[in-house]
């Protein structure tokens, strides 16, 4: 079956494209989640009629998705989490907690736009890519601390009274 694509779709092609798909991949995951049309004549002709539209609009969501990801090269995220004797986390960092933290930085990023492959299980420091836009893609750097340790560069110390 062929179907013109109203939105970007990974691994299949890109907005306002005419490809060829299975018959149930597209009657029930493409259509009803209005991500492509049947490709009739009439469907053909209104998408090469609003394909600058759509040109101007994924030039100015690619501009959007590169200001933030400017902002977010950055941002140094820091998860507290308890920890046992050996250092292993009780628990683990997912990509939800990471969304909540750059939340409370004031980035509203979908959890699922983190590409986190499995959940973080141990201290450290890691680089997490988040998928903004098609070939946008900043790492947010984020720290796994012990809690109770300080998060922050410790300050100087106050002199010890004697």
């Amino acid at each position: 079956m062929e179907v013109i694509l109203r939105e970007h779709v990974d691994n299949l092609g890109r907005r306002g494209e005419i490809v060829k798909v299975a018959d149930g991949y597209a009657r029930n995951y493409l259509l009803p989640r209005k991500l492509a049309l049947l490709a009739t004549d009439g469907n053909k002709r209104h998408v090469e009629r609003e394909r600058a539209k759509f040109d101007a609009k994924e030039a100015e969501d690619r501009a959007a998705a590169q200001r933030v990801a400017d902002r977010l090269a950055a941002v140094d995220v820091v998860i507290a989490r308890r920890v046992g004797e050996t250092e292993a986390l009780y628990g683990s960092v997912t990509s939800a907690d990471i969304a909540d933290a750059l939340a409370a930085k004031g980035f509203e990023i979908d959890r699922r736009k983190l590409q986190l492959d499995e959940a973080i299980k141990r201290l450290g420091e890691f680089d997490v890519p988040v998928k903004l836009f098609r070939d946008v893609t900043p790492t947010v750097k984020v720290r796994v601390v012990a809690e109770g340790a300080r998060a922050v560069t410790p300050a100087p110390a106050a002199p010890a009274a004697e």
